[in-house]
């Protein structure tokens, strides 16, 4: 996610990094070639001319950016319900972190020194393993960096490796370990019932996640606007060389980067669980939670909440 304070003036217009210009500027580069070679030519192609109005681009024009831009809407709307779904992660994890610490009983206070043969400290650290693990599964990458293992007991981890979808895995040793609580009487029903619930919210807050992952936009709808702005954006110059002149390469340049860039810039965010500038800061959410469960159990050694890299905070 880009991350920088609003510029003013001329830095405005010279801002490179943040924007959509890096993923458009081959297509853009050719299209006011084009818009350069007709304006030299007059719209002269073979010894023919080529001879376009502006009436069926005015046509074409209008219905086309109101369409991109209900696209882009559908993109964000995907962008901002899945930042929604991470930070009521984020929320029923801290709620998660006081009920246990509060409701489980116990002979003494529960820290992190205590080990995971405390099973409110396994609840707990496993929370960040259960963040780490949804983060890496709709990302789609391995987790090279034990960042899920490294808050499991061994033999936990074990039996997590092989399992297709972990996050989902965590939860039943979750549950499994709130009845074990339950058994022991360490905890009443009513109590139980809160937890369970704290838990079931977090589950479908990543089932939701799943579903966006899952679930993109239409494909045919997506294409339909993508062929329709390029054909548009690359006929341009004959429809205005005519009328404008040699102020032709200049407005298609314009109009280009409007069009090629709201289509770009839809396609990043309409699938927000990414590593590109524009998608969420999944790893910043994450650590933020490891933050607040590590505190939670009285440890005051914690890690840096991240920071935007060169303005993208990952």
């Amino acid at each position: 996610m880009i991350v920088r304070d609003r510029p003013s003036g001329l830095r405005l217009f010279l801002i490179v990094r943040g924007s959509v210009l890096r993923q458009i500027r081959a297509v853009l580069f050719v299209n006011v070639l084009i818009a350069v070679a007709v304006t030299l030519s007059h719209g002269i192609l073979f010894s023919h001319k080529i001879t376009l109005t502006t009436i069926p681009f005015t046509l074409i024009g209008l219905p086309l950016a109101i369409f991109l831009g209900f696209r882009n809407n559908a993109a964000y709307d995907r962008y901002w319900e899945a930042r929604k779904l991470w930070g009521e992660l984020l929320l029923r994890s801290r709620n998660l972190a006081r009920q246990v610490l509060n409701f489980v009983d116990a002979e003494r206070a529960s820290q992190a020194a205590t080990g995971r043969d405390d099973v409110r400290v396994r609840m707990i650290q496993r929370s960040i393993a259960y963040a780490q693990a949804l983060k890496h599964q709709l990302r789609g990458t391995p987790d090279v960096q034990g960042e899920v293992q490294a808050w499991l007991q061994p033999q936990e981890w074990q039996a997590l490796a092989s399992a297709p979808n972990k996050a989902a895995s965590l939860m039943m040793n979750m549950g499994a370990d709130l009845q074990q609580c339950r058994r022991e009487g360490r905890i009443d029903s009513v109590l139980t019932a809160q937890i369970d619930n704290t838990l079931s919210a977090i589950t479908a807050a990543a089932a939701s996640c799943e579903r966006i992952k899952s679930s993109p936009l239409p494909f045919s709808y997506t294409l339909l606007l993508h062929r329709t702005a390029y054909l548009y954006c690359f006929l341009l110059p004959f429809g205005l060389v005519d009328s404008i002149g040699f102020m032709t390469p200049f407005v298609v340049a314009i109009v280009a980067y409007t069009f090629f860039g709201l289509d770009a810039l839809g396609d990043e965010i309409e699938e927000p669980f990414g590593l590109l500038p524009n998608d969420l800061p999944l790893d910043a959410i994450c650590r933020a939670i490891e933050i607040d469960m590590r505190a939670a159990l009285g440890e005051t050694e914690l890690p840096e909440p991240l920071l935007p890299q060169n303005y993208c905070l990952m």
